[in-house]
């Protein structure tokens, strides 16, 4: 079934790179800036909580957060992206048939280019800021962003479905995503965490994600076990578990548009 589904997403890739282009062109139409919002956002976001941190005497930096909330941002931008990806085509899906998993991804594929984008300039920003980024230590991040797009397409696929059931999906999913984000090391040192709750806390994928990015950008420690490996595993299966998800309710779309 798999097999066939993804056959049939690549049988339409002109379609899907033609989503893909829509998706990033109408991102920032009409605003001053353009493509920089995305590197304006992180940047803004992290000098706040640069200054709430100072307040409250955590032991943190610039570069730090800065990496945090720039890889946070993909996972914010692709699901709230996901809540309009079948909504927002509502005459495409009554009268042109074609697989639907590809509005979802279409989203998170345009995100993932606008991520990468960010990411060349997020190491040029580290490197003016005195961060000492070694060229071995890059050689995982492919990985890395790898795992963080299979987690933010799976949520693409679960939530983009939901949501045509359930409207008030997303403001369940905003205070998900806000306890997520005080769940990860997005503005936290890891070494925060009681001990007794560590292993736990890196099974959550984003922590794993987040303490890896760290580590080839910051050359950080990376707490290698088996609680990071069973987290990798758990991004794949956020990844099919949404595909399941919409595969189950796109029949019946349609009808409730």
């Amino acid at each position: 079934m798999k097999n066939l589904i993804f056959k049939e997403l690549w049988l339409r890739r002109g379609l899907l790179r033609s989503l893909v282009e829509r998706n990033l062109k109408i991102r920032y139409k009409g605003s001053l800036l353009g493509f920089f919002w995305s590197l304006m956002d992180p940047l803004m976001m992290a000098v706040v909580y640069l200054v709430f941190i100072k307040l409250t005497r955590f032991q943190t930096d610039l570069p730090y957060l800065l990496s945090g909330v720039f890889i946070w941002q993909f996972l914010v931008l692709c699901v709230g992206d996901s809540f309009h990806a079948i909504l927002g085509n509502t005459n495409l899906v009554k009268k042109v048939y074609f697989p639907r998993l590809i509005l979802p991804l279409a989203t998170a594929l345009a995100n993932l280019i606008n991520f990468l984008l960010s990411l060349l300039i997020l190491i040029i920003f580290l490197f003016l800021l005195g961060v000492k980024i070694h060229l071995l230590h890059l050689v995982y991040l492919p990985f890395l962003i790898f795992l963080e797009f299979m987690i933010c397409s799976g949520l693409a696929f679960l939530f983009s479905s939901l949501t045509v059931y359930f409207r008030d999906t997303q403001h369940v999913v905003g205070i998900i995503l806000m306890a997520l984000f005080f769940m990860s090391p997005v503005i936290y040192p890891v070494q925060l965490v009681p001990e007794r709750w560590l292993t736990l806390y890196l099974m959550n994928p984003m922590a794993t994600i987040l303490l890896g990015f760290r580590s080839g950008l910051l050359g950080t420690s990376f707490p290698w076990g088996g609680a990071t490996i069973v987290s990798c595993l758990l991004s794949g299966v956020i990844f099919a578990g949404g595909i399941w998800v919409f595969i189950k309710l796109e029949p019946y779309f349609a009808d409730e548009l």
